[in-house]
């Protein structure tokens, strides 16, 4: 029988239903690489003499970035690296001016590899040999570079349904009016079709988002194709630059640590009253950072090992083909149960969410929080009407000041949670934070328990801080709290180093990277504050 290797190292009591184990499922993710590769590609990036950095350069060094984090961070997505406006051609539609690379024994949409991000590394050396640069939309011939590479991208993520696999194509280019040069009405009719090539990926669940490499004093217009080409309009339109350039610069200094995105973890049926059910689906929010999984390898090929696991028989020694069984004790007789019917019996929760009540939110304690909760959002993929109904419970929750107390689990981890409902935030610049619901675990009845008391006899003095040291442990904590502070800000130094250490491995690189350490105390800080603390020793 086949094993998952992470179960070797997983306890019993372990809810296999949990999100962490959920996720890998259900938020698979296939991206294509869309990499404009024409002559102004290569153009510097920016007009200062000492800066010769191109905008081609750019996106490759995003790219391989994205890959290296992709690895670090889930295993399981796909990709696809696709240029545009080449010279030599090589795809499976053999369409003109576009390029797919691959490495050997890699289909063109695979999870990403280490010889896949060391060669894509140094394509800027090979290129122009290779591949080549050429504008690829021409009108006498009415090739249209563009358009066949969102035909070969839209073949490159057929795989996989809409439904539990999300798809992507990441457009990196310079040039805003890629049919700028045709006139006429050629210019219409490739416009024309490139739109509506666009539109049948989108209409396959294929979402298309452009970053642009515009220089820092050149203005990327987005109006004159592309806006339509993504679907751009209104106040979308006019802050599309600004985030767009924020997203192409977190990609390039991204920092190597796992982040959970936010993606669909898994669908579930909150079952309200009276047969009355509404599908939600479920986000994962902020959540611990962990080492990847151990994968067993062969000592000699380096290829990942299949785990099987045979019984024996005690008596006979022959191989246990027939399904395994327990046994119970019971007046001196054993009582067989087979797996189905063990599960059975455990089996207290079918995994759906039910409503228990409603009570004030005064009731709800910090302390009840024991993990980070999940956030919940209404889909009308399978039950229609699921949106109106979440809704309107939504507002009676915010304004009757009230949360939910249901039942949700699996057989070996049922419990009570609390549905917590936010309310939209949002801003001149943008949404900030979603309307929906958050999910609390709520804790047992032995898992709080009452503080002890330091002394137990009650004759006894407890001491006091005086008003002197009272004053100068609150100027002591002024000084030390940190403004703004979040969790994010702060990188873990050990898996930094750890992921460093795989990289480096993988990509057979002999320099370590510098890892920067942000958990170091700052001395300066600290010494400026010194007088603060020597008072509060005295």
């Amino acid at each position: 029988m086949d094993l998952d290797p992470e179960d070797i190292f997983r306890d019993d009591d372990e809810d296999r239903e949990n999100e962490f184990y959920q996720q890998s499922d259900s938020s698979k993710e296939l991206v294509v690489y869309l990499v404009d590769a024409s002559p102004k590609m290569f153009n510097p990036a920016s007009k200062a003499e000492d800066q010769e950095e191109t905008c081609f350069h750019i996106a490759v060094s995003c790219i391989s970035q994205s890959l290296k984090t992709q690895i670090i961070n889930i295993s399981y997505d796909e990709v696809a690296i696709c240029f545009f406006n080449t010279r030599e051609k090589k795809n499976l539609q053999d369409l003109n001016g576009v390029f797919v690379f691959n490495v050997a024994e890699r289909e063109y949409l695979d999870g990403p590899t280490a010889r896949l991000i060391k060669e894509f590394s140094l394509i800027e050396d090979t290129f122009m040999s290779k591949i080549g640069s050429q504008y690829g939309i021409i009108s006498d011939s009415r090739d249209n570079s563009l358009y066949n590479a969102l035909w070969v991208a839209q073949a490159l993520l057929r795989k996989g349904s809409a439904k539990t696999v999300d798809k992507r194509i990441l457009l990196f280019t310079n040039e805003d009016d890629p049919f700028g040069s045709i006139k006429g009405a050629t210019r219409t009719d490739m416009i024309r079709t490139t739109k509506q090539r666009a539109k049948d990926a989108q209409d396959l669940g294929i979402s298309i988002e452009l970053l642009p490499l515009c220089r820092s004093d050149d203005e990327f217009n987005v109006s004159l194709f592309y806006d339509d080409l993504i679907g751009l309009e209104g106040e979308y339109l006019k802050q599309f630059i600004p985030s767009a350039g924020e997203k192409l610069e977190d990609m390039k200094d991204q920092l190597r640590k796992k982040m959970f995105k936010k993606r669909k973890v898994r669908r579930i049926t909150f079952s309200i009253v009276n047969g009355i059910s509404i599908e939600l689906n479920t986000y994962a929010l902020i959540r611990p950072t962990l080492p990847g999984a151990i994968t067993w390898l062969d000592s000699v090929t380096n290829l990942p090992l299949k785990t099987e696991r045979s019984f024996i028989c005690a008596d006979t020694g022959a191989l246990v083909q027939e399904p395994r069984k327990r046994f119970q004790p019971y007046k001196n007789e054993n009582v067989n149960f087979s797996m189905e019917e063990l599960s059975e019996i455990k089996r207290v929760s079918t995994g759906n969410l039910r409503l228990l009540g409603f009570k004030p939110l005064s009731c709800l304690k910090d302390y009840d929080n024991l993990r980070p909760s999940t956030f919940l959002f209404p889909s009308d993929e399978e039950i229609i009407g699921s949106t109106s109904i979440f809704i309107a419970l939504h507002r009676s929750m915010l304004r009757l000041k009230r949360f939910a107390v249901a039942f949700y689990g699996s057989s070996t981890h049922p419990q009570m949670v609390a549905i917590v409902a936010q309310d939209e935030i949002a801003t001149s610049s943008g949404q900030v934070e979603p309307p929906g619901m958050h999910m609390i675990y709520l804790p047992y009845s032995d898992d709080i328990r009452q503080i002890e008391e330091l002394h137990t006899n009650v004759d006894s003095v407890i001491p006091r801080a005086t008003d002197d040291q009272f004053k100068k442990a609150t100027a002591l904590l002024i000084r030390v709290d940190l403004k703004d502070f979040s969790v994010c800000q702060f990188a873990n130094p050990a898996l930094q180093r750890h992921y460093a250490v795989l990289e480096a491995l993988a990509l057979d690189d002999d320099v370590m990277p510098e890892i920067k350490d942000e958990t170091v105390p700052d001395e300066e800080g600290m010494a400026r504050s010194r007088n603060i603390v020597d008072d509060l020793r005295v």
